[in-house]
């Protein structure tokens, strides 16, 4: 079957005007001519044509095109595949942008319209973002700030204490802070560590990230940085770094839970060896368990740890005489001779 060149512009599309340029430049000759001098297009010359609208739409000059038609890999189903490539690329270059002005519908219902400045600020901290996070990857970050929102400025707040006090990060009180820091950040990022390493990738390569919408400065971020590098040298050598990545956060208030047990306890006097002294001890190896990614062998190595390291000990969910109570009760499971 032959097309006359006004039936393929019909089927196609295109002006009769461009199928006669195609042909003037030698990019689409038809294959045959009737006995009138009208052009006539094969099935060949069709396939040929798609190949040419397919490379149009990729951004090629009709040069190129014509270049790249005439060479080597330049079957039909050789361009097909560059289409598709493509529109994958062009499908998930539309499916960012639409979550990003998501992102943006979502800040713009919480409160008024935003002035001049703040639009240019928002926009300017969304292209930061957009280096190191999808748009997704935003959007989940941004929802789980209501995990962590309440306990976060009084975080800071305290943290902004012990700077003012130029107090050492190797003592308890900032060490402390920073495992309070650690376990926010982890509740944040929903337990991701790439997540958790990309935020302090964009907050050291990126200082004008530092101080905006709601961020620490950047002065408490170096402060809190090298205090948290200092906890993580101390664990660093009694647990690996592939060991520490599968740690996960216990919610607060499954650790509240167990304070409130053990100081009931400590109040009442139950010796360490009772039963339910025992249970509550069951209890927090549970939650250690939990932690570690229930690798009881991890978890030994983060007990021995803390009974090892005192400022790794200053950063742990229960007080010195918790731990104290919680240890004796252990040993006595373990060794009922223990006094």
């Amino acid at each position: 079957m032959l097309l006359k060149v006004g039936e393929l512009a019909r089927h196609t599309g295109l002006t009769v005007r461009s199928l006669h340029h195609y042909d003037e430049i030698g990019l689409l000759k038809p294959s045959d001519r009737s006995e009138s001098g009208y052009r006539l297009y094969s099935r060949a010359d069709v396939a040929r044509l798609h190949g040419i609208q397919a490379l149009r739409h990729l951004g090629l000059a009709l040069t190129d095109i014509a270049a790249m038609l005439d060479g080597p890999g330049a079957s039909p189903g050789h361009i097909i595949e560059q289409q598709m490539r493509s529109l994958e690329r062009q499908i998930a270059q539309a499916s960012e942008l639409r979550e990003r002005l998501d992102l943006l519908q979502h800040a713009l219902a919480k409160g008024n319209e935003p002035d001049m400045a703040e639009w240019l600020d928002t926009l300017a901290l969304m292209t930061t973002y957009g280096k190191y996070f999808s748009a997704a990857e935003l959007k989940a970050i941004f929802a789980n700030w209501a995990l962590i929102e309440a306990q976060w400025q009084p975080l800071v707040d305290a943290v902004r204490g012990v700077m003012d006090r130029r107090t050492a990060i190797d003592t308890v009180e900032v060490q402390s802070l920073a495992q309070r820091w650690m376990n926010l950040m982890l509740r944040w990022m929903g337990g991701n560590f790439d997540l958790i390493d990309r935020w302090g990738d964009m907050y050291r390569q990126e200082p004008g990230a530092a101080g905006r919408n709601g961020a620490p400065q950047a002065d408490m971020i170096d402060y809190i940085r090298s205090a948290i590098d200092l906890r993580m040298a101390l664990l660093h050598k009694h647990i690996s770094q592939e060991e520490l990545r599968s740690f996960t956060d216990v919610p607060e208030a499954d650790w509240e839970a167990l304070r409130q047990a053990v100081l009931a306890l400590i109040d009442e006097g139950v010796p360490a060896g009772d039963p339910r002294a025992r249970a509550v001890a069951g209890r927090w190896l549970g939650l250690l368990d939990r932690v570690v990614g229930q690798r009881p062998g991890v978890r030994n190595k983060l007990l021995a740890a803390y009974a090892q390291e005192p400022l790794l000990a200053a950063g742990s969910r229960l007080a010195g005489p918790m731990r104290d109570y919680l240890g004796r009760s252990l040993r006595e499971m373990l060794d009922p001779h223990v006094t």
